[in-house]
């Protein structure tokens, strides 16, 4: 297939590279020149926009931070919907508001072109690896199109429904993981204070009931303090509220995932919001007195 991917950052990068090796002729948009360059140089080629994008490729992919920012790729003056052409699949892959999501996919279909909503979860590791887990929303002859493409950059594709019902079981995943994540972090300081050799922590409670992919991944990272983002705080905290947001409306109380997005809005008043979620346990260590 030729695909068209917009968004080449921590995560979108690795999964364009990962089409690219499937076999698939690429043409990429980003706002960072040099990223762009990198993908072209390992054979995609450039857009000098989205609109012109789409005019080229059968699919388009798109992996952007926020809401307003796949508005504005997709419906923008120069935007995706502006170039496609009747039949275009639009995938993407970014976490954003369901009802958004559905919105779009009805502006989309008014357009003759089917909008699959795809949030994917497996970090940064998971995007370079190709086994990332995709949360699928829209029309199912659409998701049958998509198949190919999604098994180039993920382990796992699972069809959820209608329009906006892949970003719905993304908020889930965000709500889990965050919530375990602060539960590793908060072992992470008791250990650190029990003077408890951190790897052997990490084997042994990894071992039993306990584990967890935060455990066996962020744990480590926090141990040595490395807080390069594989997935960033901030983006985080934009899940988080979409999560309580969502939560709100259904009446439903996410008491666990509120205190979580607490202490990340902790790290960020110190400055941490570019820092990947790891960094968590630094809010932690500061209640510690540490």
């Amino acid at each position: 297939m030729r695909i068209g991917f917009i968004g080449l950052g921590i995560m979108g990068a690795p999964m364009a590279r990962n089409l690219l090796r499937a076999g698939h002729a690429l043409v990429v948009y980003g706002r960072t020149r040099a990223r762009v360059e990198a993908l072209v140089a390992e054979g995609a080629t450039a857009a000098d926009a989205p609109a012109a994008l789409a005019a080229e490729v059968d699919a388009v992919v798109t992996s952007l931070p926020d809401t307003p920012d796949v508005e504005q790729v997709l419906e923008g003056e120069r935007g995706v919907l502006a170039g496609a052409r009747p039949g275009l699949l639009v995938i993407d892959t970014s976490t954003i508001a369901p009802d958004a999501a559905r919105a779009l996919a009805a502006r989309a279909a008014a357009c003759g072109v089917a909008l699959l909503d795809a949030p994917v979860s497996g970090g940064e590791q998971g995007a370079i690896a190709g086994t990332l887990s995709i949360m699928v929303g829209g029309d199912p002859a659409a998701f049958a199109r998509a198949r190919p493409i999604l098994a180039a950059i993920g382990r796992q594709a699972t069809y959820m429904g209608g329009a906006g019902q892949g970003q719905a079981t993304k908020l889930v995943n965000q709500v889990i993981g965050a919530v375990t994540l602060a539960a590793v972090a908060e072992g992470v300081v008791l250990a650190a204070r029990a003077g408890l050799d951190p790897g052997a922590v990490v084997q042994a409670v990894g071992g039993g009931a306990a584990a967890s992919w935060m455990l066996t991944n962020l744990a480590p990272r926090m141990q040595r303090r490395d807080f390069a983002p594989g997935f960033m705080v901030r983006l985080q905290q934009k899940d988080l509220r979409l999560a309580l947001a969502a939560a709100a409306r259904l009446g439903v109380p996410l008491p666990a995932t509120a205190l979580v997005h607490q202490l990340f809005a902790a790290v960020e008043a110190r400055g941490g919001g570019a820092l990947g979620t790891q960094a968590l346990v630094t809010a932690l260590e500061a209640l510690a007195g540490g």
